[in-house]
């Protein structure tokens, strides 16, 4: 028996099953996992139908229309006996305090991700940064608070738009490698100006958090799935880790589930 952890981001579907208690797991300790586009449902329940589970914890931020989805597959696949616990954003969870000013306005994939990296570096200034759809950048202090952070678009929407909207300018899609910080052409040049526009916001950001917090030793956790592109070009202290958000699941899991 397992609880299954499901993070549903804007693009991509992304689960892992976890024995219970889940207290007792090591950090993304899984017995299986996976991870689907938002339209590859029915192969997804296929796959689902082999695990024995017991309990499902969700994070949720691509919509009320794919929850809808979700649900019924879920009711489907495990019977209404398995309700699913819909994750949401608290003021405080698992030594994570919420500083948000309307902590319930959070996307509990932050704040997931923000807990996940707290049990993988406990007592430790952190950024955490998760390179998705959008890339996030949140500070958590050594003492346990997330005290916010910064949105901006993530490495594909960024070329994408460029490229939608300016003139004769090509859609980047086949590599992201920055061979020269002043390209010669205009496809390494979108490249360019992409990746250092990601690496610059966290580098940035990290050295704010370094001058609010004198004498911390602040790192920088990178996730998502972009992280792979972005995270060789960064000069700060970094660990980049898959799955943060499920990390973050099964540590709230001890708790709420």
């Amino acid at each position: 028996m397992g609880m299954l952890l499901i993070d549903v981001g804007n693009t991509r579907i992304k689960w892992a099953l976890t024995a219970l208690p889940v207290a007792g797991e090591l950090a993304g300790a899984w017995l299986e996992s996976g991870s689907a586009a938002h339209g590859e449902l029915v192969a997804l329940s296929e796959r689902w139908r082999k695990l024995t589970v017991t309990r499902i914890l969700i994070s949720n931020v691509a919509g009320e229309h794919i929850q809808e989805r979700l649900q019924t597959l879920l009711e489907t696949v495990f019977g209404i006996a398995v309700r699913p616990h819909w994750f949401a954003s608290l003021p405080q969870l698992a030594g994570l305090r919420n500083a948000y000013r309307d902590p319930a306005q959070l996307g509990c994939d932050r704040f997931a991700a923000a807990l996940g990296a707290q049990r993988l570096f406990p007592q430790q200034t952190l950024l955490v940064a998760t390179c998705g759809t959008a890339t996030t950048i949140d500070a958590v202090s050594a003492d346990g608070v997330f005290s916010g952070g910064m949105i901006l678009p993530g490495l594909g929407l960024m070329a994408t738009s460029l490229a939608r909207s300016t003139a004769q300018l090509p859609h980047i899609t086949d590599h992201v490698q920055v061979n020269t910080l002043f390209a010669d052409n205009t496809d390494d040049a979108i490249i360019s100006g992409c990746i250092n526009a990601q690496v610059g916001a966290i580098e940035r950001a990290f050295g704010l958090l370094g001058r609010q917090a004198p004498g911390a030793h602040v790192l920088c956790v990178v996730a998502g799935g972009s992280a792979a592109l972005i995270a060789p070009y960064l000069s700060i202290a970094h660990e980049t880790v898959d799955n943060l958000v499920l990390i973050g699941l099964q540590t709230a899991a001890a708790t709420l589930c």
